[in-house]
């Protein structure tokens, strides 16, 4: 798919009104409880002492004027007493402000990130119950992305937007209401004037909201092209394509600078348009007040509150403004995050109920025997394009059975489906007579113990890349290396098993890595074990004492082994022969080899190569 028709397809898309995207968050507001509340409280003071400050200039210089309008009980007071009192008045409000801003803005900070924290954890939570088949078709820069960059712009959605929107909003009301009470043909002009440059925001708006999605996709590219290319940087350098992804970089690069300066233009014109209109408003109280003022109807004094009232209006409406792109950034990343809270998740526990729910599941590892039946089980990643075929067989407790076959039969198609990464298209698979829906991931995957050909490591100690989290003293961490015959690697390093590993163990070969992944299984003494091509990147001589571990750790268990190299699986029970996804021979390697099938035709190109 294009990045062209990528975008017109995510255009296309039904979206979500922001009213529906803002309740959405309204369950973590109400998580903070008091924050929230003691934040929307202290917006009243502060609208109050705002809209007081000009009536309160305005009084001065009408005492100054010996004018009519002026307050009752100033006239009783001297001029010096007058205005020092107005002083003492207008630095109490100033005082107001400073400390009720500076509370507020600190509550409202913490509550933000108070709720940018949860989100990401139950997003985090969410991505990683999520099905494999989601990450199949889901670049990881892109997760990166929306983990990152988009949770960060929805804590200010509620908390810096919202609420200084409400404060906004209310800062208007209490400067309206003010005015009319002071002068109604004034205000009546000032607040018609808020009609049409609100629609000019609102439009404004709109448009700086498609751009910032769209500015947010083609971050999301860069990301998972930079993903990428950080991680196969060998490729890169070995083929000599760093000038060539070069070039394709820099072209996602002005993509997505080609929509930010979008959003820039749109965020710009709102600023320029209110500037503006602010102006004429003062310019329309000058005008029509001055008229008032000589025709002895309005007051000087009342004359220059307006003109403050006239700055102070738009004040709000400003940063009601600047707020309101902060929303529909954030409105953009509730929106991207709502796709992937929105994702389906799959695999999911049994549900229990009755005696069964209190009692929990009946599946008990500890009471298993390990046989693994599939019953005519049908599997495809996409729509009608099956990669295993109506597989039907038994694996008896305790039997060693390698699955064959080329590349594409199906074989770690089997083991994912065992494990219950990917539920089957039709069919179902039975451990020990249970279908695997009917027990808890968790307990299965206690079940199972799988060593994959290509061992991950996390960035931590040696011990902890064993346990993986689970609380095996020291003790058994040990008794399950010198099991795996790795304890005299582990023991050679510079800390033993409390050498620090970098991320994905970078500072060990693939050969040790492969050595940890035996002992992380070993640990679990698991009833059933599955080799996927487990000992190919090891040499000759640590394969030799992997293979002498293996036939320990099997022993009394049911193993199932992938393994492309068939002179390792000559002693294995049973051989079952793949081919697109069906199973075509079943048998030992002998009885294989006299059915002269697909299977001798592989052993004897082996035996041929080496």
């Amino acid at each position: 798919m294009t990045h062209s028709s990528r975008i017109s397809q995510t255009n296309q898309r039904p979206r979500e009104n922001d009213w529906r995207l803002f309740l959405r968050l309204v369950p973590y507001a109400r998580r903070t409880g008091h924050l929230l509340w003691i934040s929307m409280t202290l917006l009243l003071p502060l609208s109050i002492a705002s809209a007081v400050q000009p009536l309160i200039i305005g009084q001065a210089i009408s005492l100054i004027r010996s004018e009519d309008q002026t307050w009752s009980f100033l006239k009783e007071r001297s001029l010096s007493d007058g205005l020092s009192l107005l002083i003492l008045l207008l630095l109490l409000t100033i005082v107001i402000r400073l400390v009720f801003v500076a509370v507020q803005g600190f509550l409202v900070v913490k509550l933000g990130q108070q709720m940018t924290a949860w989100i990401r954890e139950d997003l985090f939570d969410h991505v990683t119950a999520l099905a494999v088949r989601f990450f199949d078709r889901t670049p990881v820069g892109r997760l990166i992305t929306r983990l990152t960059s988009d949770v960060e712009a929805l804590g200010d959605v509620f908390s810096t937007g919202a609420i200084g929107i409400i404060g906004d909003v209310l800062s208007i009301l209490v400067i309206a209401i003010t005015m009319f009470f002071l002068q109604w043909q004034l205000a009546l002009m000032l607040v018609l004037m808020l009609v049409p440059i609100t629609g000019l925001i609102i439009y404004f708006q709109q448009e700086y909201r498609k751009a910032n999605y769209k500015a947010r996709e083609e971050l999301s590219a860069l990301n998972s092209m930079l993903q990428e290319n950080i991680s196969g940087i060998n490729i890169v350098q070995l083929f000599r394509r760093e000038q060539f992804n070069a070039e394709v970089f820099r072209e996602v690069n002005n993509r997505y600078i080609k929509e930010v300066d979008k959003t820039i233009f749109h965020d710009s014109a709102v600023s320029a348009t209110l500037e503006w209109i602010s102006f004429m408003a003062i310019a329309g109280v000058l005008g029509l007040g001055g008229w008032l003022v000589l025709g002895k109807t309005l007051s000087f004094g009342a004359l220059s509150a307006f003109v403050l009232y006239a700055q102070r209006l738009f004040d709000p409406l400003r940063r009601f403004a600047e707020k309101f792109t902060m929303l529909q950034a954030g409105f953009t990343a509730v929106e991207r995050i709502s796709d992937i809270m929105n994702e389906p998740i799959e695999i999911r526990d049994p549900v229990l109920t009755g005696e069964q729910g209190k009692l929990g599941s009946t599946f008990s590892p500890a009471s298993g025997t390990g046989e693994i039946r599939f019953e005519h089980v049908w599997f495809a990643y996409k729509p009608d394009e099956y990669v295993l075929k109506d597989l039907h067989f038994t694996i008896r407790p305790g039997e060693k059975v390698a699955l064959v076959g080329p590349t594409g039969a199906g074989k770690s198609s089997i083991i994912r489906l065992l494990c219950r990464l990917y539920e089957p298209t039709q069919g179902r698979i039975l451990i020990d007579g249970i279908d695997i829906r009917d027990i808890s991931q968790a307990e299965l995957r206690r079940y199972l113990g799988v060593i994959l050909q290509e061992g991950f490591l996390f960035a931590g100690d040696v011990k902890g890349n064993i346990t993986l989290g689970e609380t095996y003293p020291i003790e058994q961490v040990q008794a399950a290396a010198e099991v795996t015959n790795v304890a005299d690697f582990i023991e050679q390093l510079p800390q033993g098993y409390d050498t620090q590993l970098r991320e994905r163990g970078t500072n060990l070969s693939g050969g040790q890595k492969q050595l940890l992944a035996f002992a992380r299984a070993a640990i679990r003494d698991p009833s059933i074990l599955v080799l996927d091509e487990a000992t190919a990147s090891l040499d000759v001589g640590t394969e030799a004492l992997i293979q002498q571990a293996l036939d320990r750790v099997m022993e009394k268990r049911t193993a199932i082994i992938i393994a492309h190299r068939l002179s390792t699986i000559r002693n294995v029970d049973r051989i079952l022969v793949l081919k697109r996804g069906e199973l075509i021979e079943s048998g030992s390697h002998d009885e294989l080899l006299q059915q002269n099938g697909l299977y001798a035709s592989l052993y004897q190109l082996q035996m041929l190569g080496t």
